[in-house]
């Protein structure tokens, strides 16, 4: 069984004032953090020049691939047939991302090989942890 996944995938960064900007983000997902998906941006995208990266519920992406989805800082949206749109939002503003659907359909698909829908699990920990807090309740 595979621990973890990584996927590069091709993407335009969408400003409404420059042309768009070809990028290669990064998919990620592990076992150890079955709920999530974490995306990584390369250093000359981001204000920093360090790279970011950002987490969301793979539940969230498998939503959005097929209609709009997300209230908060990440919402996900198909733009026609191929296409989908994640948009970023921070306080400092806004980013969009336009994705081939494709790819990230592959990347969901291959994150079922690691941990199933619906297999989930967060460990020990989180007993150990609830246990602790419900102690004598």
């Amino acid at each position: 069984m595979r621990l973890a996944l990584e996927q590069s995938v091709r993407a335009r960064l969408v400003t409404p004032d420059h042309p768009e900007l070809p990028v290669r983000p990064t998919l990620r997902y592990t076992a150890t953090e079955p709920f999530a998906v974490h995306l990584d941006f390369p250093a000359h995208v981001s204000d920093d020049g360090r790279g970011v990266t950002w987490t969301f519920a793979r539940s969230l992406l498998e939503e959005g691939l097929d209609g709009a989805a997300g209230i908060g800082d990440v919402r996900i949206r198909p733009c026609g047939r191929s296409r989908t749109v994640v948009e970023f939002h921070a306080p400092h503003g806004m980013a969009a991302i336009r994705f081939g659907t494709a790819a990230l359909r592959r990347f969901l698909q291959r994150s079922y090989a690691v941990v199933e829908p619906g297999r989930e699990d967060l460990g020990p920990e989180l007993d150990t942890v609830l246990m602790s807090l419900l102690d004598g309740v």
